[in-house]
């Protein structure tokens, strides 16, 4: 008889479920249970090619994790390199809002050149998401930036559903926002050197304030 730890691992959820009603109904003990629950699993191929089916089955799943834990690991190294690195020579802050959320939508930007020029963004952004306009603020600042010929720029937002979306592997990219995410990788494709980092609300305060401009939440700025 195989030894209890063999059947443990061997054994699906289910199959450990019946095993237990098996040995509290027949008197019987739990190893025995399992020998028995899995002999029936195993049919006319055996309890020895089950067991090296299901050996090789829990190799193939830890080597897939491993592989994803490899590639996320990976992924946030480089997240760690581009947040340490020193800002580049342009840089920009955006932020999007729903009010109530979905709803009403406004975004914000702001984009700092190297010899002080300022270019701020606030606009309505129709019906939608605090996600969908946090990508839209985003579109829109990349979009300035591209007009300016803002190399290398380091761009900064407060929402991580959006900074990891696109910092993040692919496959750990939300579905619900794949056609914001390949817009905005398209415009960083044209722009080159653009670091993404995220920042607490309070250091994204200019790109709220635009974003509640561009919503209506908020009335513009008194003339100096």
């Amino acid at each position: 008889m195989n030894d209890l730890s063999t059947l443990l691992d061997a054994a699906f959820k289910a199959e450990r479920g019946a095993a237990r009603r098996l040995a509290a109904r027949d008197g019987i003990s739990e190893q025995q249970a399992l020998q028995r629950t899995l002999t029936l699993a195993a049919g006319a191929a055996g309890l020895p090619a089950l067991l090296a089916e299901r050996a090789a089955l829990r190799g193939q799943q830890a080597a897939r994790a491993a592989a994803i834990g490899e590639r996320r690991a990976l992924a946030l190294a480089a997240r760690t390199r581009r947040h340490d690195a020193s800002p580049g020579a342009w840089r920009a802050w955006f932020d999007g809002s729903a009010h109530p959320n979905p709803g009403r939508c406004g975004i914000g930007g702001l984009l700092l050149g190297p010899d002080g020029a300022r270019t701020e963004i606030a606009l309505n952004a129709g019906y939608g998401n605090s996600s969908e306009a946090e990508y839209q603020a985003l579109l829109a600042v990349l979009g300035a930036a591209l007009r300016c010929g803002a190399r290398p720029l380091t761009v900064h937002g407060d929402s991580r559903v959006v900074i990891d979306d696109m910092n993040g592997p692919l496959f750990d990219a939300a579905p619900a926002l794949a056609s914001w995410r390949a817009q905005a990788q398209a415009l960083l494709a044209e722009l080159g050197e653009v670091d993404l980092r995220w920042v607490p609300r309070h250091k994204n305060l200019d790109a709220d304030a635009l974003s509640q401009r561009g919503a209506g939440m908020a009335p513009p700025p008194e003339p100096v």
